[in-house]
């Protein structure tokens, strides 16, 4: 095949100047500042000039118009593949309140997921604690838990001075480094294909679901919310966001619908995995100090009413925030900035 060579040039010129002039720009950048149509165009642009390339050297003899488009198209691989690299500074506020909630809603499935399979535990757990109270001795993680919750209440409204005075601080620290150890474990268990991710979130749920029957069974249903809600409102949504990473994993390693192979996929939901792990961290860090220095205080201390107010305050914030967050930038290729 010969191609009319004047007519192919007069036709491609017009998209080869644009991707050099696209190209130029960037180079002249000290940070990656293309945004996701920008993107587009530069590798449909790529995609064109290459093709051009391939074209000329197969049928055209004018060496000028090959180096020309074999110069073109390396420097625009090089834009492509080092540009994002060269000079990208971590800015830790626009990655906790854009990239995190967009990787959390780009998989809100496998969250619904881990929500599901955790409220069936408590729902088992409820029930289990309902038709056998001595149930309550092996699904009980804690000795203050297999009490009588009235007798506990009682105790913990009685009780004289700060019972965590001069530790609060240590106190803090141990429960972040728990629950993030947990968190860390929901995500790890996903290379099981998810099934360990799954047993963590429901055996989780299943103690969750028997604190909570097991107090408003007798009758202290305002302890438990007040006791809980607190720190509570944003530690089981992080422990369920761990999961919903756990699951993420779990789905890759499956590759259901997916053609590529396991390595490409695995490569694809890192950044999502270190996005959602770091974002479940940051929230267990504000949920031990909340449960250090304030869940721990009842009435008359500190009255029901207020710590209920307060946790109810900070889900519907989190809420929002992982609904709404991030919503006016533009995602990268897998949510990254």
């Amino acid at each position: 095949m010969i191609i009319d060579l004047g007519k192919f040039i007069e036709r491609e010129r017009p998209y080869w100047d644009e991707l050099e002039v696209m190209v130029r720009r960037i180079e002249a950048q000290t940070i990656w500042r293309v945004d996701f149509e920008q993107a587009k165009r530069l590798h449909y642009l790529y995609e064109r000039a290459s093709a051009a390339l391939a074209r000329t050297n197969t049928y055209s003899s004018d060496p000028d118009i090959r180096r020309y488009l074999e110069s073109l198209v390396a420097r625009t691989y090089g834009v492509i593949h080092t540009a994002p690299r060269r000079g990208r500074r971590f800015r830790p506020l626009r990655w906790f309140f854009g990239t995190f909630p967009r990787t959390f809603r780009r998989h809100v499935r496998a969250f619904a997921l881990a929500v599901a399979v955790m409220s069936a535990g408590g729902l088992f757990g409820g029930v289990a604690v309902a038709i056998d109270p001595d149930a309550k001795g092996v699904i009980m993680p804690f000795p203050g838990l297999k009490g009588d919750p009235s007798e506990r209440v009682e105790q913990e409204e009685r009780a004289e001075g700060d019972r965590i005075e001069g530790f609060r601080s240590a106190f803090a620290s141990m429960l972040m480094t728990h629950n993030t150890q947990v968190s860390i474990l929901a995500m790890a268990l996903g290379f099981t294909w998810g099934i360990g991710t799954i047993t963590l979130l429901f055996f989780n749920g299943v103690i969750l679901g028997a604190v909570v029957f097991d107090y408003i069974r007798a009758g202290e249903s305002m302890f438990l919310a007040g006791w809980l809600l607190p720190h509570g409102a944003v530690e089981i949504p992080a422990i369920l966001v761990a999961g919903q990473a756990g699951l993420v994993l779990g789905s890759a390693l499956i590759g259901r619908s997916d053609p590529n192979p396991l390595k490409v996929r695995l490569r694809q939901i890192l950044p999502a995995l270190a996005t959602l792990i770091f974002g479940v961290a940051i929230l267990l860090v504000w949920a031990g100090i909340i449960e250090a220095f304030f869940s721990q205080y009842h009435a008359p201390i500190l009255p029901y009413w207020l710590k209920i107010t307060f946790g109810c305050a900070e889900l519907g914030v989190l809420a929002l925030f992982l609904a709404l967050a991030g919503r006016r930038g533009s995602p990268g290729a897998h949510g990254e900035e």
